[in-house]
This record gives structure tokens, C-alpha cells and sequence, in this order.
């Protein structure tokens, strides 16, 4: 039997390499001669970087960045298989597990250690880039970026303004004079999983705000200071994206992206398929494991896992899911999903749950291959 093994990563429990390796042990225990084909998944969120790199053959760079709060951390970048790939991820430099929760606030994050991966990788030779938004703990509408990258936001003194999505309402005027110059012809993707666009009920503000820290009240500031810097945008750059779907991603970075480097907006499941080559891998299959955190009513709009059996239904293959957390399902069987099961043996402490993921996952793999194998016995079909 070959088992396709795509799982994006179990969030703060496992990254995608190590769930294929989980799920290859939980097969290997009851049927040692199979065959398991993987494939870590991510949706152009944390750990999409590594998918690509992993799947094209590619290379990972450190360098030195700011964080959000305007530290210095270790940052990566990488070139895919293909040498002529640059590859950003927002979350390497700019994260949220980059500020301790008490810490955490967006009116003073930046972005600005992503524009710095961006101004390093763009020292290489390539000719296109791939930036993937996801698990910030910004919003600045990439403001930030922008400055790394030469722009300058100016106040009605002349001054420039300072970092965080607190300080966007100040901006009276944008400079280009010192903005890098970018490579000729140079191609810019921008990976996410979501649609929001910048500012407004659904915007990057009232969704992804309290997550980084925000309360309603400076909810409403941070999303008027987008609405500012929109404007600004349009006035500058003549470029009107705040309606965007995607504009919002990564606390508005979608936008700033699209607006400085012309970035295109793509769906991050949809580049990893295409560059990982899961449809041809997928035909050679018998069954598809995939597996994520959590999985709930959202799933279904853009994550690893509807990626994985919108492909798996045009060639016919089943597709099993496995989480941490299971919610809402319904969406996901109605779009081709085989079967769901959840990992987490009994009621246990989230820190414990996430510490025993591997295992977890391991275990019901076992237990849902050991019921393939009764089934394939009796010439039951799953």
C-alpha cells in the first residue's frame, strides 16, 4: 500500500516534517512494508518557507534582523531549488512567538525585520519572490517593511514617523527618494490563506487585533490608522488596496506589499501544491493522510487541509484527516473529506496535549491504519 503523508503543521506541537514523521511510524507499526510518500504541507502561513524549500531542494540563509519590538533576532530567508527564487517568511522576523505575551501590542510592533530579509534575499540574483504572511504579531500595513526598504513616512513637521500600527495616522506624506531599486523585472508572490481586506468590520484590525494584544477600544484607533494610511497609499502611489481580499493579511501587510512591491496575491496552499508536485505524488496513492491543529468552520476557506481533498477528488482518493482539535467538520465532508479523527487521546492540559503531539498522532495513525487493514482483509472499501 502508499500512503501520501501531507499535513500542514500541529501549531506550537509539531511542524509538518515532523507530523509526516509521526504519521510514517503510526503506519510503519502495522503495516512495515508500506510505502509513504511525504509531503509537509503549509498554506502560505508559519512553515510555508520550509515546505517550498524542503520540496524544490532549496536553501535556507540566517541573518540578522529587529523583531517586532525592535530587538535583534536571528531571521531566515531561503532560495528554492531553482536558484532564482527568493523565499520571505513574515513570521521569521516578525512573529507573534517572537513577543512574550505581556508584551504583546500592536500599536508599537513593526515590520521592519522582514523588510530587512527582503532587502538581504534581494542581494542574491533572483528574479522572483515569494513572500508568505501568516502569524504576526503587527499592524502596521507593513509600514514597516516599507521603511527597511528606503520609504520614508514623514508627519506634518518633516519628521519620520516612528514604528507600529499606533503611529500610521501620523503620516502626512510618503517619500520614495531613497526606496530601494528593485531587480528588473522582478516578480513578487504574496502567500496567505485568508481574505480580508484592511480595514473595516472584517479588516485586519478587528479580526487579528486581539490576538496581538488589543483591546476594543485601541482596536478602533488601529483600524482608523489603517484607514488613514490607505488613503496615503492612494494619494502617494495611486494605488487603491484596502478592499483587496488579502489586503489584511499579516496585519495589513498584504496591502503595503502590493503597494510598494507590487506584489500579487495568491493562495499559499495553491504555490506549495504546485511546487511540492502533490498532484503527481497523489495519483500514485492509496490513501491521503492529512492533519492540522485545529479544524474547525474555517478550514474549508483556504487551509492545507481543503487543498488536499479538493485535489485528492479529482483523482478519486480518499483523504483522512487528523487534529488536535476538531470543531466543525460538515463543511469538509461536503467538499470530498473521507474521514476525520482527533489525536488527543482523553482530557488532558493544553501544554500537556501539545507536548505529546507527536505520539498522539502517532497512535491514532496506528489505530485508523490497523481499521484500513481489517478492511482491505474483507474487501471492504473505505
Amino acid at each position: 500500500m502508499v500512503f501520501l503523508l501531507a499535513p500542514d503543521s500541529f501549531k506550537e506541537s509539531m511542524t509538518a516534517q515532523q507530523a509526516c514523521a509521526a504519521m510514517e511510524a503510526g503506519i510503519k507499526s502495522a503495516f512495515p512494508e508500506a510505502i509513504c510518500l511525504k509531503v509537509p504541507l503549509a498554506d502560505g502561513g508559519e512553515g510555508t518557507m520550509l515546505a517550498l524549500i524542503s520540496a524544490t531542494g532549496g536553501k535556507i540563509f540566517e541573518h540578522q534582523v529587529t523583531d517586532p519590538r525592535g530587538n535583534l533576532v536571528t531571521g531566515q530567508y531561503g532560495i528554492l531549488g531553482d536558484g532564482q527564487t527568493g523565499i520571505v517568511e513574515l513570521a521569521s522576523a516578525s512573529g507573534l512567538h517572537l513577543v512574550p505575551l505581556p508584551n504583546r501590542n500592536p500599536a508599537l510592533t513593526t515590520t521592519y525585520g522582514t523588510g530587512e530579509l527582503i532587502k538581504q534575499v534581494l542581494s542574491h540574483n533572483i528574479n522572483k519572490l515569494i513572500i508568505c504572511l501568516g502569524g504576526s504579531a503587527t499592524n502596521d500595513g507593513g509600514a514597516g517593511i516599507a521603511q527597511a526598504l528606503g520609504v520614508k513616512f514623514l508627519d506634518n513637521t518633516g519628521q519620520e514617523i516612528a514604528g507600529g500600527g499606533g503611529n500610521l495616522h501620523k503620516i502626512d506624506r510618503i517619500d520614495l527618494s531613497e526606496f530601494i531599486s528593485l531587480p528588473d523585472g522582478l516578480t513578487v508572490e504574496i502567500a496567505c490563506d485568508v481574505t480580508n481586506p484592511l480595514t473595516g468590520e472584517q479588516g485586519a484590525s478587528r479580526i487579528y487585533g486581539p490576538q496581538k494584544g488589543a483591546g476594543p477600544d485601541q482596536i478602533k484607533v488601529l483600524d482608523q490608522n489603517l484607514e488613514h494610511y490607505a488613503n496615503k497609499l492612494k494619494a502617494f502611489l495611486g494605488k487603491d488596496v484596502r478592499n483587496i481580499p488579502g489586503a489584511g493579511a499579516a496585519g495589513g501587510a498584504g496591502a503595503g506589499l502590493m503597494a510598494f512591491l507590487n506584489g500579487n496575491l495568491v493562495s499559499g496552499i495553491d504555490l506549495v501544491i504546485k511546487h511540492s508536485e502533490l498532484a503527481e505524488k497523489i495519483k500514485k496513492a492509496d490513501y491521503i493522510f492529512t492533519g492540522e491543529g485545529s479544524i474547525d468552520g474555517q478550514t474549508v476557506n483556504g487551509k492545507t487541509i481543503s487543498g488536499v481533498v479538493a485535489l485528492a477528488k479529482k483523482h478519486q482518493k480518499p483523504v483522512i484527516a487528523f487534529a488536535g482539535r476538531v470543531a466543525d467538520t460538515e463543511a469538509l465532508y461536503q467538499i470530498g473529506l473521507t474521514a476525520v479523527f482527533g489525536i488527543i487521546p482523553g482530557i488532558l492540559p493544553l501544554s500537556e496535549a501539545l507536548l505529546t503531539g507527536e505520539k498522539n498522532l502517532q497512535n491514532a495513525v496506528t489505530a485508523t491504519v490497523k481499521l484500513i487493514a481489517v478492511a482491505t482483509a474483507n474487501k471492504v472499501a473505505i
